[in-house]
């Protein structure tokens, strides 16, 4: 169980790190910028929606065993700790965004 929860982890952070990087395609931006080049925002936007979706499906998972639908506790159990993860792992790449930001605003001109 250890080892498959681990695995999981690690696929999630891969995918997540194949979205942020850039490998999956990103909805066309609406702005009229160039379709070839995603800016910052883009990549977050997408970050943020990949990890509400994770949510929502661990949400649905764990409804479905407790309501009887489901027997798969563990398959359930897993993807709300993905979830729970990449959660965590976005609010860190926020906190680490936010204090640039404030380090840029810091400098002298």
């Amino acid at each position: 169980m250890t080892v498959d929860l681990t695995s999981a982890m690690l696929e999630s952070i891969r995918t997540t790190r194949s979205t942020i990087a850039g490998d999956d395609p990103l909805p066309a931006a609406d702005d009229g910028a160039s379709s070839g080049a995603s800016g910052f925002s883009d990549l977050m936007k997408q970050a943020v929606l990949n990890v509400d979706t994770q949510q929502h499906d661990a949400s649905q998972q764990v409804a479905a065993v407790e309501t009887g639908d489901s027997d798969d506790l563990a398959g359930a159990m897993l993807a709300s700790q993905q979830a729970s993860l990449s959660f965590s792992m976005m609010v860190q790449v926020r906190n680490k965004v936010m204090s640039a930001f404030d380090d840029i605003i810091k400098m002298q001109v």
